[in-house]
């Protein structure tokens, strides 16, 4: 198993993105990189961070949900946006774990376990989550550990780094030891835990990202504090987070000192916030679990606050109270009629009590109020293609990511759309992005064959397949020829 893995990572240190995409569904080719570095380039990085997101999403464990992907990549995009001499690309998500936990990953992908987000109690702390992992991206602490193998332990290392890093969010031991076993056991702790240098140089970052961006810098050490106060009379008790970023008295003080330097114009906190904690709270829950009684014993104390009342109304809908959901909803978006997210719920909330007609119109009027907003579009394509409408559903969706860059999920369900309004070439091309998106081009080659096949195609539309599955394959045959130059002698045949 992790013979295979190191020479997928080996592999990928030897790719980097050729930056070749189509307008809106395109997403970059992995192609060939330089054979003569000596060190892992950032397009190397890219490619190993994307394979053990990937690695993730096949297991379930990235919480794949339109209104959490926007307002966690939207966070993130906003602190980010502070490192200005940084020409790192971020790509956020959240993890379907309740252990409280975050991770930055090589080539700017940032994981937050939903346990991690219902622990914050306000926006500033989850934003300084976000600008700590940053920093460490911006700071390549990563590449900078895997550099320090040398060369010659690279495809080890990456391995090494994603068997443990998968192992450690799904819980499956078995990745975590085969990556252990790559590295004799002694090198795998450095390459999960920062060095002290690290964590310290990710604070002083982070907290400049984060009063850059508008927050409370005092956030930092306040969230920091809390973790803190969690920790058992063994390390292993204490949260993931302070595991494999410890934490100290000194360290909480520094970023203090820090924060009170500093003079932020703090922003006030974003509405979403509360109401997303909720629904990853509610969305994230087991299979059999019921949020209905957490949300009735909070009722039992005090009266619950508008995003309370909103995860309870999806906890109803969840366990087939619609039209109950239904009404609170309807009271809960008269309220706040300019809020997208609430608005997209009473429209899944109408369509599922049964008023299919009453739902088109709440998500078409809302979507004149938020234009292209990317949850709104998707629940009213959803519903337009239960209700036989899929060209139109269709259209709208490749309007949207046209101009906002898809997930791949939301490329996955433009090509179901293209597929149920009878463009069957559409929805091959579609499938072959989102094979490319998730790295891969073999199948991403054959949904391009299919849709080439297709009697029907325009001219326009034979002319845009051929010329991606030009690229996919000349991506194809540079990778193949480098890891041929790149395989260990060891890996070669004797005579």
């Amino acid at each position: 198993m992790m013979r295979r893995l190191s020479m997928l990572c080996l592999a990928l240190l030897a790719t980097v993105p050729a930056g070749a995409s189509t307008p809106g569904i395109g997403n970059d080719l992995p192609s060939i990189g330089s054979a003569g570095g000596a060190t892992i380039s950032r397009d190397q990085e890219y490619q190993l961070g994307r394979m053990v997101v990937q690695g993730l999403r096949d297991q379930g464990q990235i919480l794949d949900d339109p209104e959490i992907n926007d307002y966690i990549q939207n966070l993130g995009s906003r602190i980010a946006s502070q490192a200005q001499e940084s020409p790192q690309r971020f790509q956020f998500f959240v993890v379907r774990d309740q252990r409280i936990n975050a991770f930055a990953l090589p080539g700017g992908f940032i994981g937050v376990n939903q346990g991690l987000i219902t622990t914050t109690a306000n926006e500033a702390q989850l934003a300084s989550v976000l600008a700590h992992e940053i920093a460490h991206v911006t700071q390549r602490h990563i590449a900078r550990s895997i550099e320090a193998q040398g060369r010659q332990g690279m495809a080890s290392a990456a391995a090494m780094l994603a068997a443990i890093l998968i192992g450690a969010v799904t819980g499956t031991p078995d990745a975590a030891m085969a990556g252990m076993a790559v590295a004799q056991g002694t090198a795998a702790q450095a390459q999960i835990n920062f060095t002290r240098d690290n964590e310290y140089e990710a604070d002083r970052i982070g907290i400049g990202f984060l009063a850059a961006a508008g927050f409370d810098p005092n956030a930092m050490p306040d969230f920091f504090e809390t973790l803190g106060r969690r920790t058992g009379p063994s390390i292993y008790q204490a949260p993931e987070f302070l595991q494999t970023h410890p934490v100290s008295a000194n360290r909480i003080a520094e970023s203090r000192d820090r924060a009170a330097l500093l003079k932020p114009s703090v922003t006030v906190e974003s509405q979403s916030y509360a109401f997303i904690r909720e629904r990853i709270r509610v969305i994230g829950a087991e299979e059999d679990a019921d949020l209905r009684k957490y949300y009735a014993a909070l009722a039992d104390t005090r009266p619950l606050t508008p995003a309370q009342r909103y995860g309870d109304s999806l906890a109803r809908l969840g366990a087939g109270d619609r039209e109950r959901a239904a009404s609170a909803l309807i009271e809960l978006a008269a309220a706040q009629p300019q809020s997208p997210m609430l608005q997209a719920a009473l429209g899944q909330a109408q369509f599922a009590a049964g008023w299919p007609d009453l739902a088109l119109h709440t998500l078409r009027s809302a979507l004149e109020v938020a234009p292209r907003n990317v949850p709104l579009t998707i629940r009213y394509a959803e519903v337009l293609m239960r209700t036989g409408d899929a060209k139109r559903a269709h259209q709208i969706l490749l309007d949207l990511f046209n101009n906002v860059p898809p997930t791949p999920e939301q490329i996955r369900l433009t090509a179901l759309a293209a597929n149920a309004a009878g463009d069957t070439a559409d929805a091959y091309y579609y499938m072959a992005e989102y094979h490319i998106a998730t790295g891969d081009l073999p199948l991403a080659v054959k949904q391009l064959e299919l849709a080439l096949a297709d009697p029907v195609i325009s001219s326009v539309q034979r002319s845009r397949f051929e010329a991606r599955s030009k690229e996919v394959r000349e991506a194809l045959a540079s990778n193949r020829k480098h890891r041929d130059r790149s395989r260990p002698d060891a890996d070669k045949m004797t005579p």
